[in-house]
């Protein structure tokens, strides 16, 4: 009889179906809320870990940069002190000033130092830097004139290498590298010709008659030509002096030898641009009596890569581009 009831009556069988279809929205409304609370959760944690990363790599990069974990150099007794240029010698890099000094400067200073090796592989560049190195050099021997300073060439010490190499007390070679080319060059390109050619016509404007000197796209005038030559034979001059002053009468003068060519490390020796053959193992060892090693040469670190991966530095390294070959080099 219920079930004629429930047949003829549509309103009680809807009744009888509504608590289940309540039940399954609630669920699904649980679900859906505790599946939001648990992404947010996540999304919090997520935001911690990366909150408390970026904090570590913070505190790890101002430890780096001011050294603070550092190892005491003294505690290690006496020891060889290595300082290194590797590349070209220019404003970036284990050849600037910038880097060079300072670690030149600690390495003198070190009471544990008995010598300092520097450890040079460069094929030339700024002669302003080299200068500067140089005269540090200098300045050094005769504050510490008991701890000598020795050059070990790797596979080349040319120009800006050579420059700084010359005010070593000796330089150490190995036969087959390559030393010397004492020169200075400023290198370029003109396009005035092919700008005829394809009928490009440029224009420059100047407040100074000498303002687009060495402007590629500008003929060159005998005067610019007359002045430019003047600045590179002083610049020659000036490292020609170094050598003389470095090498004294080791130095087996001849016309050729600041002509700008370059030997190899056995003829170097010959010539009196070197001293020897040796290594910088070989030089603590048997010359300098330390066969401890310490290396003083200023590493690029953490805050600087980060800078210029993120490009901090696009802007000069343009700047620097446009007039790279204007600036006289000895290389």
């Amino acid at each position: 009889m219920s079930d004629d009831i429930s047949k003829d009556n549509p309103a009680d069988s809807r009744l009888a179906k509504e608590p289940s279809i309540a039940n399954w929205e609630r669920d699904t409304l649980e679900k859906l809320v505790f599946a939001t609370i648990k992404e947010q959760r996540a999304a919090r944690r997520w935001s911690i870990f990366f909150r408390l990363s970026f904090l570590a790599l913070a505190v790890f990069a101002i430890w780096t940069y001011f050294d603070l974990g550092g190892a005491d150099v003294e505690s290690l007794g006496r020891h060889t002190a290595l300082i290194e240029i590797d590349g070209t010698i220019d404003t970036d890099g284990s050849g600037a000033a910038d880097n060079v000094v300072p670690a030149l400067d600690k390495a003198f200073a070190d009471a544990g130092s008995a010598a300092v090796v520097l450890r040079v592989n460069s094929p030339g560049g700024s002669p302003v830097q080299a200068g500067i190195i140089v005269d540090e050099i200098n300045r050094l021997k005769k504050g510490y004139p008991n701890k000598p300073l020795y050059v070990v060439v790797d596979e080349i010490c040319a120009s800006g290498g050579y420059y700084i190499a010359a005010a070593a007390d000796k330089i150490y070679v190995n036969k087959a590298s390559i030393v010397g080319s004492v020169g200075v060059l400023m290198d370029g390109f003109g396009f005035t010709g092919a700008m005829e050619k394809l009928g490009v016509e440029r224009r420059l404007l100047t407040a100074g008659a000498n303002k687009g000197f060495l402007d590629p796209f500008s003929p060159q005038s005998d005067k610019q030509k007359a002045h430019a030559q003047e600045m590179l034979d002083e610049i020659h001059q000036q490292f020609i002096d170094v050598v003389r002053t470095g090498r004294g009468k080791r130095l087996k003068e001849t016309p050729e030898i600041f002509s700008g060519l370059y030997w190899t490390g056995a003829k170097a020796v010959e010539m009196g641009l070197a001293d020897g053959f040796g290594t910088v193992d070989t030089v603590a060892r048997d010359i300098v009596k330390a066969e401890d090693i310490v290396d003083y040469t200023s590493r690029e670190g953490l805050p600087e890569r980060v800078l210029k991966k993120f490009g901090a530095s696009v802007g000069s390294g343009a700047v620097q581009s446009i007039y790279h070959g204007a600036v006289p080099k000895v290389r």
